[in-house]
């Protein structure tokens, strides 16, 4: 694929890809340290012995690349489609998910199985937002398009107004992080993101954030924004950004800040991950990359 002219040199799938390896790093990685015989190796940052095995926020993830790759936007069709063939229940999923994909590769609408989920109401939870950080990189050049596809993507898992905005937050990071100009500022970063999406919970959690930037005790902010302990995506995205924001250019020290407080750490560290590496200066260690489990097959590889 060839660049666009927004960023000369590198192409909206390149910078895609990049925020998918990004992601998928802080996510195998995070997921490392949910086996408690990795607990003392995270007090002390240090990597446990690789292969790491991504999860289902990957394997998402990348079902999001590959439909902007094939259609040069969010396809809702092709997009729960590629969820439902390529879903491997091992990786992680919720048990909602689970059968929501399974029903779909049996030939049911999404629109209704996701529509119907907890009681009309929809999920609420982070995985609209675990996923969507490459679809911000790949609309550097627009935030405002990236904040109107991911609302576009949640909905073939995520209907609730708090998991959507989740995913329109982590579209914008991403998205400013990507831009030609290079990152915003910390500050300038969550402002551009608290402009770009609605009133709700995530809203006012972007908010707080922003409030706490110059806060260096990570635990003290996880208490007060959430760090994903209850899987909801204003449980979630709010402190991933918080953390994203203060190291933009140093993905090593955002993953250990954000992994070190726990909560759900695969998913918190993913979307620091992606959002970190929609820019240059954000991409993941080499070393951490090498050891991290390889991206399927069936993921476009760019030039």
């Amino acid at each position: 694929m060839t660049a666009d002219s927004s960023s000369p040199g590198l192409g909206r799938l390149d910078r895609a890809l990049a925020s998918l390896r990004g992601l998928t790093v802080g996510d195998a990685l995070g997921s490392q340290f949910f086996v408690p015989a990795n607990y003392p190796l995270l007090k002390r940052r240090e990597l446990p012995a690789g292969p790491w095995q991504w999860t289902d926020d990957t394997e998402m993830a990348c079902s999001v690349v590959a439909v902007l790759a094939a259609h040069q936007r969010l396809d809702q069709d092709a997009l729960a489609r590629s969820f439902a063939e390529h879903h491997d229940f091992d990786r992680g999923y919720g048990p909602a998910v689970n059968r929501l994909l399974r029903l779909v590769r049996e030939g049911q609408d999404w629109r209704e199985l996701a529509a119907g989920l907890f009681g009309g109401q929809g999920s609420w939870g982070n995985g609209a937002a675990m996923r969507i950080a490459p679809l911000g990189a790949w609309y550097a050049d627009d935030p405002e398009q990236a904040t109107h596809q991911a609302e576009i993507s949640a909905y073939p898992t995520h209907q609730h107004r708090e998991a959507v905005v989740g995913a329109m937050a982590v579209a914008a990071a991403a998205a400013l992080v990507a831009s030609p100009d290079g990152p915003p500022s910390p500050e300038a970063l969550l402002d551009g993101v608290i402009a770009l999406v609605p009133k709700s919970a995530v809203g006012a959690g972007l908010r707080r954030a922003r409030d706490m930037l110059d806060y260096g005790d990570a635990v003290t902010v996880a208490a007060v924004l959430g760090c994903g302990r209850r899987t909801s995506a204003h449980d979630t995205v709010p402190f991933a950004l918080w953390s994203a924001a203060r190291a933009l250019a140093d993905f090593e020290a955002a993953f250990w800040t954000t992994a070190q407080v726990g909560g759900d750490v695969d998913t918190t560290c993913a979307i620091v991950g992606g959002v970190l590496a929609s820019g240059k200066a954000g991409a993941p260690p080499v070393e951490w990359a090498q050891r991290t489990e390889a991206l399927p097959d069936w993921v476009p590889t760019g030039l």
